[in-house]
């Protein structure tokens, strides 16, 4: 995986989780944060960071918005200095600006000024756990997009002892089986001669759709 140069405006603790995690990947981050006192405090996980207004024409001008791969505004709790950061980049020549939203109505206007994309934590967030914790069927959840979902889930009583192929799950489920999980390992499945054991848990894409007709949720 190339690495990447990520400029990231904003480091509460979704900026600083998000920055934290590029880091680990492998990918280059610069970050800028107008508080001293949080800078200083993530200035160990986050070493190329600077203190600064990410509302100021003049810094974001400064700081070569258009070498970067990839602009963050994560600035999540004012709605109008979220938005003229994300303005701001994009008129400097940041090439894909993703920036945070703190509901749909803010959404709406990152992405009419200069957001390529969207991410709204809260949300997705609240969806995955209500999704999680409710259903005895699903151990993990996250949703691609309003239809497809991928999940994880204990295998079917009636898979168990069966392959892919017999079952016919793609073809009659129009699920596909991505991995399957024995604790912590987990491991992709290719060979539609799988046969299920029934002491893995799967690993499954689909829409919501049939999902609900395999899994009973």
């Amino acid at each position: 995986m190339r690495s990447k140069s990520v400029l990231m405006l904003g480091m509460g603790f979704f900026g600083q989780h998000m920055a934290e995690k590029l880091i680990h990947m492998g990918h280059d981050v610069m970050a800028v944060e107008q508080d001293a006192t949080r800078a200083n405090q993530v200035a160990e996980i986050i070493p190329n960071i600077q203190i600064g207004d990410a509302t100021d024409k003049q810094l974001i001008a400064g700081l070569g918005v258009r070498n970067f791969d990839l602009c963050v505004v994560t600035i999540g709790q004012s709605f109008q200095h979220s938005l003229m950061a994300t303005t701001l980049v994009k008129d400097a020549g940041a090439k894909f600006v993703v920036s945070r939203a703190i509901d749909s109505v803010h959404e709406q206007f990152l992405l009419r000024n200069g957001a390529d994309a969207v991410v709204y934590p809260e949300r997705l967030a609240g969806e995955r756990a209500a999704i999680r914790y409710s259903m005895d069927t699903i151990f993990d959840y996250i949703q691609l997009s309003d239809d497809y979902s991928i999940v994880e889930s204990p295998v079917p009583e009636s898979w168990r002892g069966k392959t892919i192929q017999e079952l016919g799950i793609r073809r009659k489920a129009q699920i596909n089986v991505l991995a399957v999980k024995r604790g912590k390992q987990v491991t992709p499945v290719t060979d539609p001669s799988y046969q299920f054991g029934g002491d893995e848990t799967v690993i499954m894409m689909g829409s919501e759709k049939n999902l609900k007709k395999v899994l009973h949720f």
